[in-house]
């Protein structure tokens, strides 16, 4: 359609029309321009240049020509132009209802109603409008709707625990990397990264083949496997190879901010409470703009969860709080954020704070209550309060009688000396696989634990229902025989020799074993002395002095150097000096008074005692205070080293004993 069909006109959708052929719509634009400015509702020129401005990145521009232009565009006309920009906008609601509210459903259309689908996470939608369009559908895009069928069913498999095997084949990298997400997301590691490795090679292969492509350009394509290879080794508990993986995914810089969140989560995960310095540098990338709209909002989730803990290891409480707060409000029944809230408390010691906001959350979701009664169950645990936390584990229905909590249940009465809760325990677990699962080899095998429970802590009376049960199920059970006449034996002796009957015959319970070679056995403990053989009757043998063992001779212990025979030893002698009932502590006054007033390093000449040299040479006496004219109280008034006179070599040993004794034990 030409405005008055002028030639300046005609040319003008003649420059329009060649321009979009070669792809020039900047140029197609400026025309478009003109042709509007002559008539500003002409409406194929309105649709040439929301093409052109969509052409060109400018969705915004072009919705609002859309937005003004209402009555001469209608949604029939400009429906999928519309949607597309809400679409590439983020406005991924809005697009929907535009979607839906077209009329006629275009393949196109249904092209952009499966992404709409499936950035909303409605998968099971999304599935249905990719299979109907492979099925439908007969052009050169098959591959690229195989390859986003594959994407759902990996997002399936991650995200919701579901999925399906249609048999999608693995020609390009792209498929064979979705089907490796899908093994994942099953649990299937090993099978997934050998996915992966095939992928990668396929992607190695394509792109070389292409001569424009750069071996930078290799490493960026294949950034997006390669993380992926390292989560599954992080998954695999090889730590270490997974944080060396992931680093060299950061040092390539990809542009996809999604993957470089990703990456850096997981390498937070990785260094927990340890690293924190390089933690605070990965988290401003979990941060970068626009990555709420490349990630599911799962993963946002964890990202968040993953920065309150951060938050907690660096010690900002008041961040913290504000995080898990955030997080609460977004989601008020997921329990991590009141798990991480309760960790947050404990580190200020409120722990009964802690147990109070556990009960309120387990009272108000009780979806969600079993992981937060075992929690408060850990806590008061660590305050002691055993009792009180059996009674919550007793309340959490869905494992209630799982092996498991029953061990633990047992272990922690015993631990309390509650026998008689312990018992309980066990006939209640017993009880219901009773009426659940009759004669399997749970309910059995804890008939019989609770049988040797009771008999290990004298509870003969009540063990014999559950031994008569167990023998019952299998009357060739011995041992369980055994333990029900013994039972019996002191509860009820005439059942005790009735069962006994049923004990088998002394013949048929003979062996045939060779004591002698048992005994001689690898492994043998004991090995019973064999008698001597006696030829004949013998008198016994007088012993002779050959036969005579030699004693050996007692060493007689050391005595002290200065040991008297006749001075009595001190009864205190053992104990430590500062203990005795003599001692009077150190005499610091009388040192004092024997220092001289001269210059450093004088001595009195007036205090012939306190000369070393002269005492060297008299005897030394017995240790105890107050007998013979000893020289303990010389030791104690003696000059301070750094006032003395330099002794001679003999008066340094002479005073060696005395030093022993100022030690914690004494000698003689």
């Amino acid at each position: 359609m030409m405005a008055s069909g002028s030639g300046p006109v005609s040319a003008l959708w003649t420059e329009i029309n060649r321009c979009g052929q070669n792809g020039d719509f900047t140029r197609a634009l400026k025309a478009v321009n003109k042709i509007l400015h002559e008539n500003k509702d002409d409406v194929i020129a309105l649709r040439c240049k929301i093409v052109c401005l969509i052409q060109n990145g400018g969705f915004k521009e072009a919705l609002n020509v859309m937005n003004t232009h209402t009555k001469s565009l209608t949604s029939d006309m400009i429906g999928f132009e519309k949607a597309y920009c809400e679409y590439r906008l983020n406005r991924v609601e809005h697009a929907l209802k535009t979607i839906q509210g077209i009329p006629e459903q275009t393949d196109k259309l249904k092209e952009l109603y499966g992404q709409v689908l499936y950035r909303l996470e409605r998968y099971d939608e999304c599935l249905a409008v990719y299979k109907e369009m492979i099925r439908n559908s007969h052009d050169d895009y098959e591959e690229e709707r195989k390859t986003n069928l594959s994407a759902v069913l990996a997002a399936q498999s991650t995200w919701e625990s579901t999925s399906a095997d249609l048999g999608l084949p693995e020609s390009s990298y792209e498929l064979c990397y979705n089907a490796a997400c899908l093994l994942i997301g099953q649990g299937q590691l090993s099978q997934g990264m050998q996915k992966l490795q095939k992928a990668e090679e396929l992607c190695r292969k394509s792109l070389t083949e292409d001569s424009d492509v750069t071996e930078e350009d290799v490493d960026a394509e294949l950034a997006i496997i390669h993380s992926q290879m390292a989560y599954v080794m992080q998954l695999q508990g090889r730590t270490e190879d997974a944080l060396q993986l992931y680093n060299q995914v950061i040092k390539l810089k990809p542009s996809d901010v999604g993957l470089l969140a990703v990456t850096a989560n997981n390498i937070i995960t990785i260094n927990k409470d340890q690293n924190v310095f390089d933690s605070k540098k990965k988290v401003k990338l979990t941060s970068a703009e626009g990555v709420e709209h490349k990630l599911a909002k799962k993963q946002l989730q964890a990202i968040e969860i993953n920065k309150a803990l951060l938050a907690m290891y660096t010690n900002q409480a008041d961040q913290c709080n504000k995080m898990l707060a955030s997080l609460q409000t977004q989601n008020p029944g997921h329990p991590r954020p009141v798990l991480i809230k309760v960790a947050q408390l404990c580190r200020e010691k409120q722990h009964n704070k802690a147990i109070e906001l556990l009960q309120r959350f387990s009272d108000q979701h009780p979806e969600s209550a079993s992981g937060i009664k075992l929690t408060m169950a850990q806590l008061y645990l660590t305050q002691g309060h055993v009792t009180k936390a059996c009674d919550i584990l007793k309340s959490i229905e869905e494992i209630r009688y799982k092996p498991g909590m029953l061990s633990a249940l047992v272990t922690m009465y015993t631990h309390e000396e509650d026998i008689d809760s312990a018992i309980d325990v066990f006939t209640q677990a017993i009880q219901y696989y009773q009426s659940e699962q009759p004669g399997s080899a749970i309910h059995l095998s804890l008939v019989r634990e609770a049988a040797n429970y009771k008999l290990k802590y004298g509870r003969k009376k009540e063990a014999t229902s559950d031994l008569e049960q167990l023998w019952k199920q299998n009357t060739n059970d011995v041992h369980t025989l055994a333990q029900l006449i013994s039972a019996y034996s002191l509860v009820d002796q005439d059942k005790a020799k009735a069962l006994s009957k049923h004990l088998p015959s002394p013949d048929t319970m003979s062996f045939n074993v060779d004591v002698d070679e048992l005994e001689n056995s690898h492994g043998a403990t004991y090995i019973r002395k064999k008698a001597a053989k006696v030829v004949g009757e013998s008198q016994p043998k007088e012993p002779g002095p050959e036969d005579v063992k030699k004693k050996k001779k007692k060493k007689k212990g050391k005595l002290p150097k200065n040991y008297d025979p006749k001075s009595t030893p001190d009864p205190e002698r053992w104990l430590p000096m500062r203990e005795r009932s003599y001692y009077r502590g150190k005499k610091k006054g009388k040192r004092k008074e024997q220092v001289g007033r001269g210059t450093q390093g004088a001595t009195s000449g007036a205090s012939p005692e306190l000369d070393a040299s002269k005492s060297a040479s008299s005897p030394p006496t017995s240790p105890r205070p107050g007998s013979g004219t000893g020289t303990a109280t010389a030791v104690s008034n003696v000059v301070p080293p750094r006032q003395q006179k330099p002794a001679a070599a003999g008066a340094t040993r002479k005073k060696a004993p005395q030093k022993k004794k100022k030690g914690g034990k004494g000698g003689w």
